[in-house]
């Protein structure tokens, strides 16, 4: 059972209106993530990622994060669509911040363009900008949507939306 979309202003847009399966489409946005006080990852060509009932997740070429800064952390999880996700610690000035990003090293065919790009989870950032609009995480530990002015939900993830 889906709930009623909210209702979507001027310049806006509704995750109930995103295809299943996602979308994946580089987008020229400005991207930036900050973490342990620093800039992390900054891009002009990050991958935008819309599903169904969940806000984009913006995955930044590997080449655009900072260098030395991503480990990998134990785990795997598996997407439908996508394939075997990869997950990410971050070492900035010495501390580990853990599982912060997940990655498809190998996607599926129709995915290919995210390969090795690193989708960051806001809620374990500083801070999360899309072009420079600070970002708000999804609800939720599994998913790593990014909320800003422009969509509008009511987005999976919050308590008692598992079967949307």
């Amino acid at each position: 059972m889906h709930p009623k979309p909210d209702p979507v202003g001027p310049g806006q847009e509704s995750v109930w209106d995103y295809p299943r399966p996602p979308s994946a489409d580089v987008t020229p946005r400005s991207v930036e993530v900050v973490l342990g006080g620093q800039v992390v990852a900054r891009t002009t060509r990050a991958a935008r990622v819309c599903e169904t009932s969940h806000p984009p997740v913006f995955y930044v070429p590997r080449e655009d994060v900072a260098e030395g800064v991503l480990q990998r952390a134990e785990g795997a999880s598996w997407c439908e669509w996508k394939g075997v996700a990869t997950y990410w610690d971050a070492v900035v000035d010495g501390v580990r911040h853990p599982a912060v990003g997940w990655s498809y090293e190998n996607p599926t065919e129709g995915y290919r363009h995210l390969r090795g790009a690193v989708a960051f989870y806001p809620s374990k950032l500083d801070r999360a900008t899309v072009d420079g609009e600070v970002v708000r995480a999804q609800a939720g530990d599994f998913y790593g949507g990014w909320i800003t002015d422009e969509v509008v939900g009511p987005f999976k993830g919050e308590a008692g939306t598992r079967g949307w």
